[in-house]
């Protein structure tokens, strides 16, 4: 199969979804640019803070990317290219972009609120208490296995000495770390103007893979990453938004793009053929390792197709600075469409590949630098910039889960009148969040994946169930969240169960063990907040916002 025509269809549907049900939800949902986002009415420029379109777009994208759409389709590929496509095509349309934007447009009209207080106005305190519970414990999974993953990527193995391609990368993302946090103070501290210091930026960006690339002096174990990454991940997600989250994720978006347009562009004059079957069959592997086509594969491939972790960037950054209702249509589903593009990249890739070994980032790289040699750029420096991007993105999910988490555990951990405990401050929220990640790095992304791919999924049915009810009281029709939701109910939870169950089986007690717990706290969450259908509804519930 030639993967030029399997892009080609799936970049068409996409900007037919974006126009045509993109506009019909618009509608449906009365999204309203006339109403003042809580950006403005709540600013006080740490959280609350308006951004324009674009710069906002390449933070939202940025943090939902992560490694999620490039490492849930390669992993996936094991079931064969096929079904990973159709799902990334139906999932991003009709189930993912649906969710992310619904998650984004139901917080800004709760005051940029999160998930949790949406469920605590439109179904009770105890759903919130349940649902904030099982997403902390989602993040703190999405912080694990993605600063596995990083350290796994930027790591020196002095025994192959000449491969610099994780040096270069560590490099040069420190370097850009450097030059985002320049970017914020003059951008928005010193008044300097935005298409200017763009353009600077875009430059200096490029200017930083260079000088990482000549100058790979970060020769450090992954160990060594480990610890770098979560004294990182603690710092920058206790800084003001305008000092490295917003202007990282702006520059960081222009990777994106420049990988993207190197991507298409290689595939255009490779047109490379799927080399892996179309489909293998429905199980695959042995024993406690056996997955079945039904349901894992819904949930290996995660954030390429749909993902809970959305929601809870949407309704814990991402709507704090929303300039206008009308920006909804573009981060919330735009942003999820252009990753449904990346997830089919990544695919390509790992289908071009024959017998692809190493991590999904090396696999990944490997095949769009294989695509852009095809005019020009060099191997090694094109997986080197594939890796940063990759890298990049990973980082941003790395510290905004961080920041949502501490978010999260404030709110858990404050007392009903307000008041606030020791466990509330941020300082104190954030390390106990990071802290907690750092006591699952040693099982590996690879056993982590899968249960956060569950729990993630299940996060995202829960946010649909969240949306539904509000979109319920709001007196507008729901059925466009609702049959979405019913299916990631039916996926994950099966999923939940099977984890449980290999892990059980497989000697990994404390990864059955929180598989279990997540699996039981879902179906307690589920029983209580669809109360709200049979109008039992919880005497703390509060009248919706329309």
């Amino acid at each position: 199969m030639n993967s030029l025509i399997l892009l080609f269809i799936g970049i068409i549907l996409f900007l037919g979804a974006y126009s045509i049900y993109g506009g019909f939800l618009a509608k449906k949902w009365g999204v309203d640019s006339k109403i003042k986002t809580p950006a403005h009415t709540l600013r006080d420029d740490i959280d609350y803070c308006p951004a324009s379109a674009k710069v906002l777009l390449g933070h939202h994208f940025s943090s939902i990317a992560g490694a999620g759409p490039i490492t849930g389709p390669i992993q996936a590929a094991v079931f064969g290219w096929l079904p990973v496509y159709l799902w990334i095509l139906l999932g991003s349309i009709f189930v993912g972009g649906v969710h992310d934007w619904g998650a984004l447009f139901a917080s800004v009209r709760h005051e940029g609120k999160s998930i949790g207080e949406i469920i605590r106005v439109n179904i009770g305190e105890t759903g919130k208490k349940l649902f904030n519970f099982f997403a902390y414990l989602t993040l703190i999974l999405v912080v694990a296995a993605f600063t596995d993953i990083c350290a796994g990527t930027f790591a020196f193995d002095p025994a192959a000495p000449e491969n610099l391609t994780g040096a270069r990368a560590g490099t040069a993302s420190i370097l850009f770390i450097i030059l985002a946090m320049s970017f914020g103070y003059f951008v928005y501290r010193k008044g300097a103007s935005l298409l200017l210091s763009t353009v600077i930026g875009v430059v200096l960006l490029f200017g930083c893979i260079y000088l990482g690339y000549q100058f790979p002096v970060l020769k450090l174990s992954k160990l060594t990453w480990d610890i770098i990454l979560l004294v990182y991940i603690f710092l920058a997600s206790t800084m003001p938004v305008w000092l490295l989250l917003q202007p990282r994720d702006y520059l960081c978006s222009f990777l994106l793009y420049a990988m993207l347009a190197g991507s298409v562009i290689g595939i255009l004059i490779v047109r490379p053929t799927m080399v892996i079957p179309a489909v293998t069959s429905f199980s695959v592997g042995q024993g406690a390792q056996t997955q079945y086509l039904f349901p894992m594969l819904f949930v290996i491939v995660a954030c390429g197709a749909v993902s809970g972790f959305h929601s809870l960037v949407a309704s814990g950054t991402s709507s704090k600075q929303l300039n206008s209702e009308s920006d909804t249509k573009l981060i919330g589903y735009g942003a999820m469409l252009i990753e449904g593009i990346v997830a089919i990249i990544a695919l390509i890739a790992v289908g071009y590949v024959k017998d692809a070994t190493g991590t999904p980032a090396q696999i990944f790289a490997s095949g769009v630098a294989e695509f852009m040699s095809k005019f020009g750029i060099p191997t090694s420096l094109g997986s080197v910039f594939v890796i940063l991007a990759f890298s990049a993105f990973a980082l941003t999910s790395l510290d905004t889960a961080t920041r949502i988490g501490r978010y999260m555990f404030q709110e858990m951990t404050t007392k009903e009148d307000g008041s606030t405990t020791v466990l509330s401050n941020m300082y104190v929220s954030t390390a106990v969040t990071v802290g907690l990640s750092a006591l699952l790095l040693s099982f590996g992304y690879q056993k982590i994946w899968p249960i956060f791919g569950s729990a993630n999924q299940l996060l995202a049915g829960l946010s649909l169930l969240a949306v539904s009810a509000w979109l319920a009281k709001s007196g507008k029709d729901n059925k466009m969240t609702v049959l979405p939701m019913i299916f990631m109910f039916a996926v994950t939870l099966s999923a939940l169960a099977l984890v449980a169950k290999n892990n059980l089986l497989g000697g990994n007690l404390v990864i059955a063990a929180i598989a279990a717990v997540l699996f039981i706290l879902a179906i307690v969450l589920i029983v209580t907040t669809f109360k709200l259908f049979f109008g039992k509804k919880d005497k703390n519930t509060h009248k919706a916002s329309a």
